[in-house]
């Protein structure tokens, strides 16, 4: 056991702070962009999402598996998601070539229409929203302490998003 184990250990006036303020944007930042998404473009962000690593990735195109790590999504909700957008023509499944047990999500023409199209007001959002409030020193330090969190929360890198999602316009993909 370690120390930390024998004995409690509550947070600092400070901790808390930071804590309480990281909690609010959590439970605010997911609403404020599903709020745009589902105004201008009748999708989720979770969906956008999903659409947007399908156009990154090389013939707009991964197994379901990648695409589930991509979205740090478990497969049962990716599955849920990719039918529905299956369903809106955005979206096709097919078998992989490369290993018969597997599923692919491909991109459709429509899903890569309507990425184009949604990019604009998802990318101006996250500006407003997240970006726009910070200096340039802020942005580095929260590109830092995120990527913290991130190698504590997943220290084998599986569930990180890569770099640039929501960076390049979908013509630059």
């Amino acid at each position: 056991m370690t120390s930390d184990t024998n004995h409690e250990r509550w947070l600092s006036d400070d901790e808390a702070a930071a804590w309480v303020n990281f909690i609010a944007v959590v439970e605010l930042l997911p609403g404020v962009l599903d709020t745009q998404l589902q105004h201008d473009a009748d999708l989720t962000h979770f969906e956008y999402f999903t659409l947007a690593m399908l156009s990154e990735a090389p013939e707009k195109t991964l197994r379901m598996t990648a695409l589930a790590a991509a979205t740090n999504s478990t497969l049962p909700r990716l599955s849920h998601v990719v039918s529905r957008l299956e369903g809106r023509g955005y979206i096709s499944r097919l078998p992989c070539a490369a290993d018969r047990r597997a599923t692919n999500a491909k991109l459709t023409e429509q899903g890569w229409q309507k990425v184009v199209a949604t990019a604009p007001g998802h990318v101006s959002t996250v500006i407003r929203n997240v970006i726009a409030p910070l200096d340039a020193a802020d942005v580095a330090d929260l590109a830092r302490i995120t990527g913290r969190m991130l190698a504590t929360l997943d220290p084998d890198g599986k569930l990180r998003p890569r770099q640039g999602v929501a960076q390049k316009r979908p013509s630059e993909a």
